[in-house]
C-alpha cells in the first residue's frame, strides 16, 4: 500500500513530499519527474507566477543508482518566489506587510481562519494554495513510471472551457495524443476558440472554469473491491480527484449523459470473442467498484478560479464591513494544469492498487505474481 504526506507554503521556502511504500528496483531517473512538472507548468491562461517557477525535483532519499530502494522516498521542489517573500515568511519573526483580512468568496480563507483561530487569513492562503499540487505531481509522477512496467497508459485532454466544447472521442484522443500535448490548451480541435474564450475572460478582470477528461488505458481486470465500501475503485478515485483545488465534480463514463437512457441502453453487455469484448464504455471501466478492464475514463469540472482581478464582495474579518478584497496574481483559467494534476494523482491510486493486489517487496516479486494473475484469466482478457 502506498501513501504520501506533503508539506510547505505557496510562498515559503520549497515544498515537500515523502512517498512510502513503493517497490525496491523500479528504474527512476529526476527527469521522469521533472518532465511531469514541466507539463503542469503549461497552459493559456496561466498567472504571472508561472514566469516565476521553473519547477525541479531533488531527490533526496529513496532512490539509488537509478533505482528506487524500497525505503520512503524524499522529494524537494525548491520555491523560486521565496526570495521575494522570504522577510515575510520567516520561521521565527515575519515582516509585517502581507496580512490579510477580507476573505475571497470561494477559497478556504474565511473557515481556515476561523477553524485555526489565526490572526489573519495568510496562513490559509499560504497552505490552501494549488501551488501544494506541484509536489503532488512529483510523487505521481514515480507511480507513473511504476505503471508503465505494467503497460499503463495515461491520457488527458481539456474537454471544455467556458462555453466552448472540444470535439473527438476517447480513439481520438489516442490516435492524436501528439496535438493535445503540443496544444496550451490540452484539446484536438477548438484550441482557438478557447483561447480567444479565456482572452475574453481575462479583458473582463474575471476567470473562467470548464472540464477535463482522463483516460487509462490497460489497466488489468480486478483492481478495487466490493466488498468494503472503502475498498471500492471508482470512491478512491474520487476521493483523490476532488482534493485537487476548484475540482466540484467527477464522472466516469458518461455520467450524467447516462440519466436519460434506459438500463438496457446504459449498462456494457458482455461478448466473447477469444476474450471478453465490450462494445460500450458507458461505466468507464469500472463495475461494482472493480476494473473491468476497459479503460478507465473520468471527466473532472473545475469551478473558475475564486481570486478575481475585479473582486467580489466580502467583509472585513476586524470589523465586519463590507469590502472587495486585495487581489493577489492568480491564473483565468487553470483547467489545464488541472488535468496534469489529475493524470498523477490518478496514477497514484492505480500504483497503490497494484502494489496491494500483486504483493512483493520489489519489482521483480511483483510482476511475477501479475503474471500469474494474468496467466490464470487470460481466457477472460489479453
Amino acid at each position: 500500500m502506498l501513501r504520501f504526506l506533503t508539506g510547505g507554503e505557496s510562498h515559503g521556502k520549497c515544498l515537500i513530499g515523502i512517498l512510502e511504500g513503493m517497490v525496491a528496483n523500479l528504474p527512476l531517473d529526476v527527469e521522469d519527474i521533472n518532465k511531469e512538472l514541466e507539463r503542469r507548468q503549461k497552459g493559456y491562461g496561466r498567472g504571472r507566477r508561472m514566469e516565476i517557477e521553473k519547477d525541479k525535483v531533488d531527490i533526496l532519499s529513496g532512490v539509488r543508482d537509478g533505482k528506487t530502494t524500497g525505503s520512503p522516498i524524499s522529494l524537494l521542489i525548491e520555491n523560486k518566489d521565496w526570495e521575494n517573500w522570504k522577510e515575510y515568511m520567516d520561521i521565527k519573526k515575519k515582516k509585517e506587510g502581507k496580512e490579510r483580512y477580507i476573505p475571497r468568496p470561494g477559497h478556504a480563507d474565511l473557515w481556515g481562519y476561523l477553524k485555526f483561530n489565526y490572526k489573519d487569513i495568510r496562513d490559509v492562503i499560504e497552505r490552501a494554495s494549488a501551488r501544494e499540487t506541484a509536489i503532488r505531481v512529483a510523487i505521481g509522477a514515480i507511480c507513473k513510471k511504476f505503471l508503465s512496467q505494467f503497460n499503463v497508459k495515461i491520457y488527458s485532454r481539456v474537454k471544455k472551457i467556458g462555453k466552448v466544447e472540444d470535439e473527438g472521442n476517447i480513439d481520438d484522443i489516442k490516435k492524436n495524443y501528439e496535438i493535445i500535448e503540443n496544444s496550451p490548451v490540452r484539446c484536438l480541435k477548438k484550441e482557438k476558440e478557447m483561447m480567444k474564450e479565456i482572452d475574453r475572460t481575462r479583458e473582463k478582470e474575471d476567470t473562467v472554469g470548464g472540464i477535463f477528461e482522463v483516460i487509462v488505458e490497460g489497466v488489468c481486470p480486478g483492481l478495487g473491491s466490493y466488498v468494503h465500501w472503502d475498498k471500492r475503485l471508482d470512491a478512491k478515485i474520487s476521493y483523490i480527484l476532488m482534493s485537487i483545488p476548484g475540482i466540484k465534480g467527477i464522472e466516469f463514463g458518461l455520467g450524467f449523459e447516462g440519466v436519460s437512457l434506459y438500463g438496457s441502453d446504459f449498462h456494457d453487455e458482455i461478448f466473447y470473442k477469444d476474450k471478453i469484448v465490450r462494445k460500450t464504455n458507458n461505466l468507464g471501466g469500472i463495475e461494482g467498484g472493480i476494473t473491468n478492464g476497459n479503460d478507465i475514463w473520468i471527466k473532472c469540472f473545475m469551478k473558475p478560479v475564486p481570486t478575481i482581478k475585479k473582486s467580489l464582495s466580502s467583509i472585513d474579518i476586524r470589523d465586519f464591513q463590507e469590502k472587495k478584497y486585495e487581489y493577489e496574481r492568480s491564473d483565468v483559467c487553470a483547467v489545464v494544469p488541472a488535468g496534469i494534476i489529475a493524470e498523477n494523482l490518478l496514477a497514484f491510486v492505480l500504483a497503490s492498487e497494484y502494489i496491494e493486489k500483486f504483493g512483493g517487496d520489489c519489482l521483480e516479486d511483483l510482476k511475477n505474481n501479475y503474471t500469474s494473475y494474468i496467466k490464470r484469466i487470460k481466457n477472460f482478457w489479453y
